[in-house]
């Protein structure tokens, strides 16, 4: 197979980012060379995009971005045996480099040397062909799409988040923020077995995906106070939520998941905001609302893929906007004017459909 060409979206400083022509890298013997199809645009790449860092990391030297992403096998290494040629898979972006203490417990997303695909300083997906660790390469069904493959990776954050919540049969959820973290948390707290989930957003139009999601009751946050905001979640809900899921990063969604949640319940925190925040600490205390940071993931991947092909839950909706990657600036301007929900580039130029 010819494969001259590596387009690739590489960010060089805050602003400025540029499509580029990249050398094809020859997988070592325990990777597989992958021939990109689909890369979601996170929040994350805006922010890095817009301020040249964010979340800890900082662009001191060009990356190319992309950590949500899927494609197919080109090349295996000497050392793989359970990949080949042809193979469609999704891929884990967080690798281990050392075998310490957290990669021993299980809680591998949390070793300090972990590698990460599009965080800087290191290179990720969002071009035509992609050189990754084949133990984090995982095979998709035919039944699933490369967009599907793609958004295991923000799923997976749901799918930790709500491990790291404790989300139970027959509870009730408080949900902030409807994007796509936020919308994957309500479709897999609902597949856990939630009785009731609320949503709360600042756009109409998302809290009724929300609802056409399965979301019960949506509320659209205003000009309320934390307060207030827990006020109507109770109402809601009839009492107060077992756990809330913060997927904004917000101070006032922090504040409100503390006073909204019922004593003993759990606060689960996803969406990174600024480093401190202004929260009510006391209220927390005195009912023992536990505090859970959730970052990022861990043995997910196989869950994920086994819940969208058992049809137990539909991503598919929420890719909203598709572009090929050599108009990656504009699909980048779509993702921070808000538009839509996932925006999706398609690497493989023979193949922009789902």
């Amino acid at each position: 197979m010819a494969m001259q060409e590596n387009l690739s979206v590489v960010l060089h400083a805050a602003g400025d980012l540029r499509l580029e022509q990249r050398a094809i890298a020859s997988p070592r013997s325990h990777e597989v060379l992958l021939k990109i199809n689909s890369v979601g645009i996170c929040g994350t790449d805006i922010h890095f995009w817009k301020d040249g860092g964010g979340a800890g990391f900082t662009v001191n030297k060009p990356v190319t971005l992309g950590h949500e992403f899927s494609g197919t096998v080109v090349k295996v290494g000497s050392g793989v045996q359970h990949l080949k040629a042809g193979d469609r898979v999704a891929i884990e972006p967080g690798v281990p480099r050392d075998n310490d203490e957290f990669v021993r417990t299980g809680r591998y997303n949390l070793s300090p040397t972990c590698f990460a695909s599009g965080l800087p300083p290191d290179h990720g997906g969002m071009c035509q062909y992609y050189v990754h660790d084949a133990s984090y390469c995982f095979k998709i069904p035919d039944s699933l799409s490369f967009e599907e493959g793609a958004l295991v990776e923000p799923l997976s954050v749901a799918i930790h988040a709500c491990r790291r919540a404790e989300v139970k049969m027959g509870c009730k959820i408080f949900i902030c923020g409807a994007g796509t973290i936020g919308f994957m948390n309500l479709l897999v707290a609902k597949a856990m077995g939630a009785a009731q989930v609320v949503i709360c957003d600042l756009s109409s139009d998302r809290l009724k995906m929300a609802k056409e999601m399965g979301a019960d009751y949506t509320l659209k946050v205003g000009k309320e106070t934390a307060e207030e905001l827990a006020q109507k979640v109770k109402a809601a809900l009839g009492s107060m939520p077992d756990i809330t899921i913060d997927c904004t990063g917000a101070e006032i969604c922090m504040q409100a998941g503390i006073y909204a949640t019922r004593s003993g319940g759990v606060l689960a925190l996803v969406g990174l905001g600024h480093e401190y925040a202004n929260i009510p600490i006391l209220h927390a205390l005195l009912r023992e609302v536990d505090i859970r940071g959730v970052f990022k993931y861990c043995n997910t991947w196989p869950v994920a893929i086994d819940m969208l092909a058992a049809k137990m839950i539909d991503v598919k909706p929420l890719v909203t906007h598709r572009f090929a990657l050599k108009e990656a600036l504009k699909a980048f301007e779509t993702t921070k004017k808000g538009l839509g929900v996932k925006v999706m580039l398609k690497c493989d130029p023979n193949h922009l459909g789902p």
